[in-house]
Order: C-alpha cells, then sequence, then structure tokens
C-alpha cells in the first residue's frame, strides 16, 4: 500500500481552502461593479451571493456521508470540476441567472473541500498536533481573503475588469489538483466513525445538535459582516477591503497559534472569549468612522477567529463518533444560515437606506447611516453566543476530551 503524504495532503488541502477563500473575498471586492453593470439591488446582489453559501452546505453533507466509502480523493476531484467550471462560468454568463448557477457551482467546489480535508486532518494527526493542523488549515481561509482582498483592492484601482479578478482564483485551483494528484489518503482512526449508523447515533446527542445551533450563529457573526463590508463601510472614511484585509489577516495570524491558544484556554474557554469580542467589535463598527475603525477591525476579527475551526474541532475531539459526516453537517449549518440570511441581511441594507433617505439624509451620511444601522441589527448574533457559550463552557467543564489521542 502506498504510504500516506500527510504534508503534500495537508499542503494540497491549504491551496483548495485558498480557492475558497479567493472565491469568498474577490466577490465581496466586485459587488458593486456587478450591481452597477447589471443594475442589481442589493436584495438581488445578495441571492448570488446566498448560492456561494447553498452549493456549500450541500456538498458538504453528500461529501460526509460519502466520505468513507468514496474517499476524499474523489471528493476532491470533483471539487475541482466544480471549481474550474464555476470560476469560467462566472466570466462569461453575464446575466443575474448565469451569476446564480456559476456561484452555485463555485459553492460547491468548497463545500467538497471542507468535505474531504476537514477528516483527513482529523485522521492524519493526533491529540494537540490534530487541533495544531485544524486551525493552521482554516488560517487559510481569512489567509485567502487577505490575499483576495487586496487583489480586488488593486485591481479595480487599476480599472481592471471584475472578469480579470475572476480569474486569478484559478492559479490556486490548479496548484491544488497537482498537489492532491496521485495520493493517497488516510484512514479513520475511530472505528464507528466509518460507519453511518455509528455517526447518526453520535448525531442525535443533545450535545451535538447544541453545537448545530451554535454554528448558525458563528458563521453570521463571521460571513454577515465581512461579506458586505464593501457596500456597509463604503462610505465610513475607511478603504473596505483594506478593513477586510486587516480582520483576515489578523484572523489568519491568530489561527496559525490557536493550537496554543486552546492547549492553555480549551475549546469551550476560546468560544466563549470569542463571542464577547465578537460583539464588542461589531458594537465598535456601529459608533466609529474614520481611521479607528482599522483598530477596531482588529477587536472583531481576534474575536471571529477562532470560531470556525474550533467548532469543527470540538466536534472531532468531543463527538468523535460522529465521524466526517458529524464534521460535515456541523460545517453545513453554517453555511446553510448564510445562504438564508444573505438576501435577509441585502433586505436589511436596502431598508436602511430608504429609512435614511425618509429622514432627510443624502450622500455620504446616507451611507454611514446604512452601514452603522445595519451593523447594528448584526449585534444580535454574537450577542445571543455569549449566552449559548456560556452555558457550553460550564456544561464541558469537567467533561474530557473524547479519547485519548484527541480524536
Amino acid at each position: 500500500m502506498e504510504k500516506i503524504n500527510s504534508k503534500k495532503l495537508f499542503y494540497g488541502s491549504c491551496f483548495a481552502l485558498i480557492t475558497t477563500a479567493l472565491s469568498f473575498s474577490i466577490r465581496a471586492g466586485i459587488l458593486p461593479q456587478l450591481g452597477e453593470q447589471l443594475s442589481l439591488s442589493a436584495e438581488e446582489l445578495g441571492r448570488i451571493n446566498s448560492m456561494w453559501f447553498f452549493g456549500f452546505p450541500i456538498s458538504m453533507v453528500v461529501g460526509g456521508l460519502i466520505y468513507h466509502t468514496v474517499g476524499g480523493k474523489r471528493i476532491m476531484q470533483f471539487a475541482f470540476f466544480a471549481h474550474a467550471v464555476g470560476i469560467i462560468m462566472t466570466i462569461y454568463s453575464g446575466s443575474f441567472m448565469g451569476l446564480m448557477l456559476s456561484t452555485f457551482l463555485v459553492g460547491l467546489g468548497n463545500g467538497c473541500t471542507e468535505a474531504a480535508c476537514n477528516p483527513m486532518i482529523a485522521d492524519a494527526y493526533d491529540g494537540n498536533e490534530m487541533s495544531k493542523m485544524m486551525n493552521r488549515f482554516h488560517m487559510w481561509f481569512p489567509g485567502g481573503i487577505v490575499i483576495g482582498s487586496l487583489v480586488s483592492y488593486f485591481m479595480t484601482g487599476a480599472g481592471m475588469p471584475w472578469q480579470a479578478q475572476i480569474w486569478v482564483i484559478l492559479i490556486p485551483t490548479l496548484i491544488y489538483a497537482y498537489l492532491f494528484w496521485g495520493e493517497e489518503w488516510p484512514t479513520a482512526k475511530v472505528t464507528e466513525a466509518g460507519t453511518l449508523s455509528g455517526n447518526l447515533s453520535a448525531m442525535i446527542s443533545p450535545l451535538f445538535i447544541f453545537m448545530m445551533v451554535c454554528m448558525w450563529f458563528t458563521a453570521q457573526t463571521e460571513f454577515g459582516p465581512t461579506q458586505w463590508i464593501n457596500l456597509i463601510l463604503e462610505s465610513s472614511g475607511a478603504q473596505p477591503m483594506l478593513v477586510l484585509a486587516l480582520i483576515t489577516g489578523t484572523m489568519a495570524v491568530a489561527r496559525y497559534f490557536g493550537g496554543n491558544v486552546v492547549g492553555r484556554f480549551s475549546t469551550p474557554g476560546v468560544l466563549l472569549g470569542s463571542a464577547i469580542l465578537a460583539t464588542l467589535g461589531l458594537f465598535l463598527f456601529t459608533q466609529i468612522t474614520g481611521t479607528p475603525v482599522y483598530g477596531v477591525a482588529i477587536i472583531f476579527a481576534l474575536g471571529v477567529a477562532y470560531f470556525w475551526p474550533n467548532m469543527i474541532g470540538f466536534v472531532a475531539d468531543y463527538i468523535p463518533k460522529s465521524g466526517a459526516l458529524g464534521m460535515s453537517i456541523v460545517g453545513a449549518v453554517g453555511m446553510l444560515s448564510s445562504y438564508f440570511m444573505q438576501p435577509i441581511i441585502g433586505r436589511w441594507i436596502d431598508g436602511n437606506r430608504a429609512t435614511g433617505i425618509s429622514n432627510g439624509l443624502t450622500e455620504t451620511s446616507l451611507e454611514i447611516f446604512t452601514g452603522q444601522a445595519t451593523l447594528t441589527t448584526m449585534l444580535f448574533f454574537p450577542g445571543v453566543l455569549i449566552v449559548l457559550f456560556a452555558i457550553l463552557y460550564f456544561w464541558m467543564r469537567n467533561t474530557k476530551v473524547a479519547s485519548s489521542g484527541g480524536h
């Protein structure tokens, strides 16, 4: 049997996640151009965004169901197909429906990445090393967003068309396809994790259901503000794509050291602290304009940085029998929440702008009012998380990780 090259698989996973991140950040950067060229409202742009989040959970769940039968390699082959076709369709579609379909395909590719790579890392590494590598894998979502935000900022500033920005997403797509080519994937460590009955019995537990509820709110706390940052902050006196780059750059650095932080404070403790910081950061965004926005971005980033990898890591550590399916379901809930919420957030923006106009606001003052009113509504998400993660912290205080190896 061929030797498992964990390092090469891990690097391939990172480039696949960079593809996901570029598709997120560059799309956020070109929203104003798309809206202008195709005469789309914020709600319509939200519907296009929502397809990114709709394709994601579908392929995550299906990928989780078939991971132990078809293997991560096949799932990533489909991911490459969906990414490549979706990227090219985005460039040449030129219509609302075309963008809906192409964004859906890219979302399918992104979901496959999570469905295949999370369990691969959980099976390839043990204990605190697994937590460290899970955080470092997920570091490349914000890390890739930094790259994408800067690419979008400079290419837009140089007057390059949005189609040229989309072509950039194809670069990491080709790299991950090359790294995964011909590699063998590890098998499940926990026997029940490789069986559907074992997965399902673990997933009907109160703890797993509770974590699904938490994931709904963690995803909205992270994705709600960041996907709309260009429209929300465009008149705040700060450069929106630079704010996004600062948020995600801080997240990437924080996740690099995530294994050490979790080792010191425990996963439930880290999640509770994150909710408090995210609430503070989002609140300050509603109060502040101009240069201080960059400082607030760092606070918010430290809040949301540890949500996603440690929600997945929590399931791997404390509910290991749920296996690849459990990790995929929790991630899918996060993405599905965004599918439902993106058009709603777009409606909030349109509604707040209409309210500002009826109050006689114009130009910069109107956009600042619209952005801050929308962010104020979004404060609900991290506020609920403080309560939920406080419950989780006390619930798990005397509970050890489910297996000595950490998985």
